[in-house]
């Protein structure tokens, strides 16, 4: 999938891409089936809401569902960023985030880059997210908001917060939260928030500031998150288990256009049980050669 000169621009200009209905129905229905049984699993890849047993995100389900393995190598997430960074990529982040109906809780106010900064010492910006929706997203689910061309700001401040929700995130002071959506246009667009059926796909830059509400609807909203970073790029700190941040920085090598509906082997590392030492952690800096 090639970007047009335009997408290029409005990329440049918005922080982000929508892709309405990327993904066939097909296509999403083998990921939505696989869902249940990865979420039912007592793991500590499962982190459940603050106060209720609802999964809030799965982590790095690619390394042991064939589905998300799949998709993980698949040219149509792949592809689009390794062309707007004319390098290859590796997989530092791959969860599936469920925002259940009535019981999914907020996403603060944050930038995905202030996090691997912070924690794993990835040295640039040079990574993005790539999103894909399991579930139609309306505006009553939960659906994601951006500060169009907030990624220009660079890296803003954060406080690291721990409370607010089941998991830690740097997020944004409410002022700062204010002042780039004032410069972003204020109530005339200077939020938006992509809605569609599943199967649709975004893809945003790293800095790009964004939230989500809770979902008080009676619709899930769970959506695949591929977080990719360049290989020269790499983080440079083990601070966070592997399960979370990941430590093999192999570029990523693309399946055929079909694979998700087509039998590809695919290599699953953690299909016997996620290792031990996934979970082994440090907080030197990494050696790395000049």
């Amino acid at each position: 999938m090639k970007l047009s000169s335009e997408q290029r621009d409005q990329f440049e200009r918005d922080g982000y891409l929508f892709f309405p209905g990327l993904f066939s129905r097909e296509e999403t229905s083998l990921l939505t089936g696989a869902v249940p049984e990865l979420y039912a699993r007592r793991e500590v890849f499962n982190v459940r809401e603050k106060d209720s047993d609802a999964v809030r995100t799965n982590f790095a389900a690619h390394l042991y569902s064939v589905p998300f393995a799949k998709l993980a190598r698949h040219p149509r997430m792949i592809d689009p960023v390794r062309e707007l960074f004319d390098e290859d990529v590796y997989m530092h982040q791959f969860k599936i985030n469920g925002k259940m109906a009535f019981e999914g809780d907020v996403w603060q106010w944050h930038q995905d880059y202030g996090t691997w900064l912070n924690d794993d010492l990835m040295p640039t910006e040079r990574a993005m997210n790539v999103a894909i929706f399991l579930d139609d997203v309306n505006e009553y689910n939960g659906p994601l908001m951006f500060i169009r061309g907030s990624h220009k700001r660079g890296v803003v401040d954060a406080k690291h917060d721990v409370s607010t929700t089941s998991y830690p995130l740097w997020t944004i002071d409410h002022d700062l939260v204010r002042q780039l959506v004032q410069r972003a246009g204020g109530k005339n667009g200077g939020i938006a928030s992509p809605k569609g059926p599943a199967g649709s796909m975004i893809l945003f830059h790293s800095c790009l500031v964004h939230a989500s509400s809770s979902n008080l609807s009676p619709w899930d909203r769970v959506s695949v998150y591929l977080s990719l970073c360049t290989i020269s790029n790499h983080i440079r700190r083990f601070k966070r288990p592997e399960y979370i941040a990941h430590r093999d920085f192999s570029p990523i090598m693309t399946l055929p256009d079909d694979c998700l509906v087509k039998d590809y082997a695919v290599d699953l590392p953690w299909k016997d049980g996620m290792p031990q030492s996934a979970l082994r952690t440090s907080t030197e800096e990494l050696k790395v050669a000049a």
